[in-house]
């Protein structure tokens, strides 16, 4: 995969085949953690102005454009037949993951980390009617708040006992990135994804933007539109220091 660097980011230009050969891949060696990272205008401009963010995100293997923005930015550097058509949007890697995992239990299996218990539940009942010869596992909600000391050893021992090696992390962005980097050499193996908001979206818990709103790179305006209380700082915020920063490096360049 050719990696095209966005505001100081290494995103890898490719689409949802790509991915899925890579992760299906990596997930078979069962020889130690890989990280995939679904990285948005958020993620790229939080790796740019947190030090500690972007110090986590070095540690992921695969970064994928999960924005339309981040995608126009790597078409910008490519040439007319490299040029991506599509961005690799996390949730539907998701779907497309399980999608080429079917019927090849013995090999890749599913663990879902994060979320509350209903979540999971209606996760696994969703998949298992949409997917029925996908494994999933095992799943685990851990706590909310502060983790006990012994919590990490317990998630590890529940992904070591699943034999899962596809592991979807939905704690949240920043902390599902922190708590993949900062464990990733004592993690079981597999390949670790930083999954964000996918586990509401298929559990029918948050509405997805619609797909054109999503193709003219706008679903961050219908997000804002469903939550602004809660997102309209994050969205004002990386959405400007993305902007500034790409602006910035061209004019460099």
């Amino acid at each position: 995969m050719q990696i095209i660097h966005v505001i100081g980011l290494p995103v890898a230009a490719t689409t949802y085949a790509g991915v899925v050969e890579w992760v299906l891949d990596h997930a078979t060696r069962r020889d130690k953690a890989y990280a995939v990272e679904a990285a948005n205008t958020h993620v790229a401009a939080l790796a740019r102005s947190d030090k500690a963010f972007g110090e986590s995100i070095s540690h992921f293997d695969l970064i994928c454009p999960d924005g339309m923005p981040l995608v126009w930015a790597i078409n910008s550097q490519l040439s007319p037949s490299q040029k991506l058509t599509d961005r690799v949007y996390g949730p539907t890697l998701m779907l497309e993951t399980l999608k080429a995992t079917s019927g090849r239990a013995l090999e890749l299996s599913h663990f879902l980390l994060g979320g509350s218990t209903g979540t999971l539940e209606r996760l696994t009942f969703g998949f298992a009617k949409e997917f029925p010869n996908v494994k999933i596992a095992a799943t685990y909600s851990p706590p909310f708040g502060e983790w006990p000391e012994d919590e990490f050893e317990r998630i590890c021992e529940k992904i070591r006992t699943s034999g899962a090696n596809l592991i979807w992390v939905g704690l949240g962005c920043p902390k599902q990135e922190h708590w993949i980097a900062s464990n990733k050499d004592r993690l079981p193996s597999g390949v670790y994804f930083g999954i964000g908001a996918a586990f509401a979206f298929h559990a029918g818990e948050v509405r997805q933007a619609p797909p054109l709103i999503q193709r003219l790179g706008c679903e961050w305006a219908y997000r804002l539109a469903m939550e602004p209380r809660r997102l309209f700082k994050r969205y004002f915020t990386y959405n400007s220091i993305f902007l500034y920063h790409l602006l910035l490096d061209q004019i460099k360049d």
